[in-house]
């Protein structure tokens, strides 16, 4: 066999693995659905907020790596202050509930020791009482969801509570989704890398970098719907039939 057949032979091959590696990206996609996004977050704690009549909220989210919750919606006159904070599991009202899956009503916030003062201090928003509920997700608390100053009550009751737990899950099924989508990500370019690795482990540091690229722009276009997708696929797929055809023929 001549230099230029090996390396025909080469390109044939990689890329009817790079198509079967594409084809299994598409399915994971496919598998993934919808993803949350913070938008989408912030519509749902903006409802509870008008819902329940509290003047501000926050969601939090948890870090299981820094074991902390971090503020990813913030709404109310000091949000801008308060987006990003982060606190440690267990700590203030919020921590507190992350870790015992329990939801929490608190009137006369400030003169609660479980109040984290450093934070209100920190941002100049003191408020007078709190309701806070978990955020659960396969069976794992993934966040909180907090309600601060009940307009035209003394404070937070059962019945609040009930209502913010519905948003809560909305909230924690939309971070389910998200994370789930993450992993999606990881596991294509999983995919990928080991559809341009040889039987021995060796690897063409070039056709890895084309074809990982290549990956990200059908990625790319699958966003855009399923028609862009199969259109995408469908060149594909010409392609190695045109490959196929031409080692056929040589």
């Amino acid at each position: 066999m001549s230099a230029d057949s090996d390396s025909r032979h080469a390109e044939e091959q990689l890329a009817d693995r790079l198509r079967a590696a594409l084809e299994k990206a598409a399915a994971v996609r496919t598998i993934a659905g919808p993803a949350g996004n913070s938008d989408l977050l912030r519509r749902i704690v903006e409802t509870a907020a008008h819902v329940v009549s509290a003047r501000a909220a926050a969601l939090f989210l948890a870090d299981e790596t820094t074991n902390e919750l971090w503020i990813e919606v913030a709404l109310g006159e000091r949000a801008e202050e308060v987006r990003g904070i982060r606190l440690p599991l267990g700590h203030g009202i919020a921590g507190g509930v992350a870790i015992s899956g329990q939801p929490m009503a608190v009137s006369d916030v400030q003169h609660d020791e479980r109040w984290a003062a450093e934070i209100g201090e920190r941002v100049g928003y003191l408020p007078d009482n709190i309701v806070c509920v978990p955020l659960f997700y396969d069976d794992s608390v993934v966040g909180v969801l907090e309600l601060l100053d009940k307009q035209g009550a003394e404070s937070f009751d059962d019945g609040d509570i009930a209502t913010l737990s519905l948003f809560a899950n909305q909230a924690a099924f939309a971070i389910g989704q998200s994370r789930a989508q993450e992993s999606t990500e990881a596991l294509v370019a999983s995919i990928v890398h080991e559809a341009v690795v040889d039987g021995d482990g060796a690897e063409d540091d070039e056709a890895l970098r084309r074809s990982v690229r290549l990956a990200e722009l059908v990625h790319e276009i699958g966003r855009e719907g399923d028609q862009e997708l199969e259109a995408c696929e469908r060149i594909l797929e010409s392609f190695a039939a045109y490959l196929r055809a031409r080692r056929s023929t040589a």
